[in-house]
């Protein structure tokens, strides 16, 4: 199968199969009906599981540099700038997760300066980027949610955070990002671990007033943002649509269900 999302099977095994195996397999992207040569994976189903494998690994290595994953034009157009956690390369980043939730003395000083305004009115929504566990999959998505969630979030009239993205960045940094910004709603826009469906799939990690000592079960997740899954359009709807449920019911994580979708 195709893993450039449009859904196509461009493998010799296809042509084998009646028309109903077809149809199930483009409605996953697992890798089901593959077909053999012996007791092996045919070339085609071996040489694209190679592929997929060795996505994923770039994915989990890459650095995060904002020119290279989004453009000049979108970082000049958002003012999109780029702060560090306490992880200072990926070894230590994959090795000390405890690093990536905490900032660094100069980024919480940027993030100050850049983003923090005493005599301001306070933020209703704040987004930020952090690369996570997958660079491609924050360059792939987020330029797309980003305009997205500010034109959704201007509609309601909410007061909007200024964006910035992170370096080797775990979900934990959300508590930071409460304790420096005092947002109502902190939404992390993150790249999720690669398998070898996608290594594009964003995860937007939502929480109500967030600060420290607060865990996983404090926070909302809205997770498989890629082509294949959840829509750069659904996923904006669902991620406002959740921050407004938390400023009205003034709580996040466990205590609160996401409302399902209103139909139009």
């Amino acid at each position: 199968m195709g893993r450039d999302g449009s859904g196509r099977d461009d493998s010799l095994v296809s042509a084998d199969l009646p028309e109903f195996l077809k149809k199930i397999r483009a409605r996953t992207p697992a890798r089901i009906l593959m077909g053999r040569a012996g007791a092996a994976y045919r070339t085609d189903a071996l040489l694209d599981l190679r592929s997929a494998h060795a996505a994923a690994r770039d994915a989990v290595r890459a650095e995060l540099d904002l020119l290279a994953a989004f453009g000049e034009e979108f970082v000049r157009q958002w003012q999109l700038f780029g702060v560090q956690t306490q992880a200072s390369n990926k070894n230590e980043y994959l090795l000390r997760p405890d690093l990536g939730r905490h900032f660094t003395e100069a980024s919480t000083s940027e993030i100050r300066q850049k983003c923090f305004r005493e005599d301001g009115p306070q933020i209703d929504l704040q987004v930020v980027i952090g690369d996570g566990l997958s660079v491609p999959a924050v360059a792939r998505q987020a330029p797309a949610l980003l305009p997205l969630l500010f034109a959704g979030a201007q509609e309601r009239g909410w007061r909007i955070g200024k964006p910035f993205a992170i370096r080797n960045c775990r979900v934990g940094v959300l508590n930071e990002i409460g304790d420096l910004l005092e947002p109502q709603v902190a939404v992390l826009l993150i790249g999720e671990r690669p398998g070898l469906a996608t290594a594009e799939s964003l995860s937007a990690y939502m929480a109500y007033r967030p600060k420290s000592g607060q865990t996983d079960a404090d926070r909302n997740l809205i997770s498989n943002i890629h082509a294949r899954g959840v829509s750069s359009a659904e996923a904006a709807a669902r991620i406002l649509q959740l921050a407004a449920q938390m400023m009205r019911e003034k709580s996040s994580g466990y205590r609160l269900k996401e409302a399902p979708p209103v139909l139009s």
